[in-house]
């Protein structure tokens, strides 16, 4: 008899961020096949005899390539077990969960699909950044730093984003930082303000902001790691009012 699986979305690290459905769902797993940037804590849930399987990804290093990551999930589900592949921040947005999905279920297995808070939205909330504001931000986009290698030609194009978007987020963008925010400065100018937030909602996050130009040339003092979210725009000025350490 097959089994199910479940493609979660674990939230932006602060442990306490997972939803109610994705918790429930976790103590019913026999398997749970995690990625690096999930918080730890959640999988204290998991049933004793749960299977915990790591397939963690940093720039330029992989545990399990994609294909055996779905591979992996099949063959549990085809064992009759309860599936669970927890990904950090939402499965849907740069995650490849639709990617898993579309496997699992063209393998005929059920599949369903529970979402998370993006870690975007963690990075902007937990920095007092708003992404909107009625008076400075009417609009948003959200894009990768760092495009599929196989892809033909590339889709993102930052210059015409930064024409016509007030709020410009980049996930997965510390590796071409400089090439990006030298793009947006030439529409917008390097006064424009920048903020990159490092392992958000964690007792490590980071916060660096500046203009456009403090950014570029201070990068080499900055220190900045991945996981980071980067955003630019003018309601990153709002963060002193709104976000303050307790």
């Amino acid at each position: 008899m097959k089994g199910k699986a479940y493609i979660v979305g674990a939230g932006p690290g602060d442990p306490d961020l997972i939803t109610i459905k994705a918790l429930k769902i976790l103590k019913k797993a026999d398997v749970v096949i995690y990625d690096r940037l999930i918080p730890l804590k959640v999988l204290d849930y998991c049933k004793n005899d749960c299977e915990l399987i790591y397939a963690g990804k940093s720039p330029g290093k992989h545990e399990m390539e994609q294909e055996e990551i779905n591979e992996i999930i099949v063959k549990k589900a085809m064992e009759g077990k309860k599936v669970v592949r927890l990904k950090g921040g939402d499965p849907y947005i740069f995650g490849r969960g639709e990617e898993e999905c579309y496997y699992v279920i063209s393998h005929g297995i059920d599949c369903e699909v529970v979402p998370g808070i993006p870690s975007f939205i963690g990075a902007s909330v937990y920095s007092g950044i708003p992404l909107t504001n009625r008076k400075l931000s009417s609009s948003f986009s959200v894009i990768t730093g760092r495009e599929a290698e196989e892809k033909r030609s590339k889709t993102v194009k930052v210059e015409e984003i930064a024409k016509s978007s007030d709020t410009i987020v980049i996930m997965m963008g510390v590796s071409t930082l400089k090439e990006n925010l030298e793009k947006i400065a030439n529409v917008r100018g390097y006064d424009e303000s920048c903020a990159i937030v490092m392992n958000a909602t964690t007792e490590m996050q980071k916060v660096v902001t500046g203009s456009i130009k403090e950014v570029l040339d201070n990068y080499d003092k900055l220190s900045l790691e991945n996981p980071a979210i980067i955003i630019v725009g003018k309601t990153i000025k709002m963060r002193d009012n709104l976000w303050k350490k307790s």
